[in-house]
């Protein structure tokens, strides 16, 4: 049997930046840091991190602490997480992704806009999700959040819209979305103006890892189940190969049935990590070669 391991895969260059900076702090003797939030949607790193001193506290928690000092994960906080750690005297150690901070910016910018033209902001995401909470608390919670076209149905189409996504979402369903404002729009008196905010190396890695699914006989994906990226690029998979199999660790395993396959590949989300899979992979050669 031969074993791959997708080189696309892996954790994007944002949350490498915000584990970096956060095993570089521990690394120092007697620190103790604190996480707003998993680092990474990904119950295996987390751990990992845990492990050597990182201690995740919830924004309950963070409302309470004085005098310390908490990282601020890739996905970004809204402002009122900056406001509470100056008055609590908190040192915050900002990881948020360059991506989106802009996008924050830009967010502010476009929805001051649709204001003084009695205008609205839509967000194509996750309701709930870090980044989306972070976006919206730019504007002070200012936007409709939508998943779906489903989700248009009580949207207002007769004013001036600007339309953003979170910036790991389908690129495919985002186009899906904006068809439908579009349509809408024309149809009730409106205007469109759509934001192109999807991460350019998110989108790359889709088209990739449709091409790495078609070339092997099975994929194994492996991602958290509470990443909303672990959950599209799946999909992805699932759709170029059907013999798609989603696990979160080398645990749900089942040998038995890969035994039939000449070659495995194995992948997995931006919020998962490269020794995770390279774990699995060797699990994989002692195995089966």
């Amino acid at each position: 049997m031969k074993i791959s391991i997708d080189p696309s895969s892996g954790f994007c260059f944002g949350v490498v930046s915000a584990i970096e900076r956060a095993e570089k702090i521990l690394s120092a003797v007697g620190t103790t840091l604190y996480c707003l939030g998993d680092i990474v949607h990904n119950s295996e790193e987390v751990s990992r991190l845990k492990k050597i001193g990182l201690d995740v506290v919830d924004h309950a928690r963070f409302k309470e602490m004085h005098n310390a000092t908490v990282l601020i994960r890739a996905h970004g906080e809204p402002p009122e997480t900056y406001i509470t750690a100056k008055k609590n005297n908190i040192t915050l150690i900002d990881a948020t992704c360059p991506i989106v901070l802009s996008l924050q910016r830009r967010i502010k910018k476009g929805y001051e806009r649709m204001l003084e033209q009695g205008g609205q902001v839509i967000i194509y995401g996750k309701d709930g999700h870090a980044e989306v909470v972070g976006l919206n608390g730019q504007i002070d919670n200012g936007a409709r959040v939508v998943t779906s076209i489903d989700d248009l149905k009580n949207i207002n189409f007769n004013i001036p819209t600007m339309l953003f996504s979170q910036t790991t979402m389908s690129m495919d369903t985002y186009r899906a979305i904006a068809l439908e404002v579009e349509k809408r729009c024309k149809k009730e008196g409106g205007s469109l103006e759509v934001i192109d905010s999807i991460c350019r190396s998110m989108s790359t890695r889709a088209e990739k890892l449709a091409d790495f699914a078609k070339s092997n006989d099975a994929i194994i994906f492996v991602s958290d189940k509470k990443s909303s990226n672990g959950q599209y690029l799946y999909g992805i998979c699932k759709e170029n190969n059907k013999n798609t199999f989603f696990i979160t660790s080398s645990k749900e395993i089942n040998h038995k049935y890969f035994s039939k396959f000449d070659k495995v590949g194995i992948c997995g989300a931006t919020s998962t990590p490269r020794w995770l899979m390279e774990e699995i992979a060797e699990i994989f050669k002692s195995k089966f070669t």
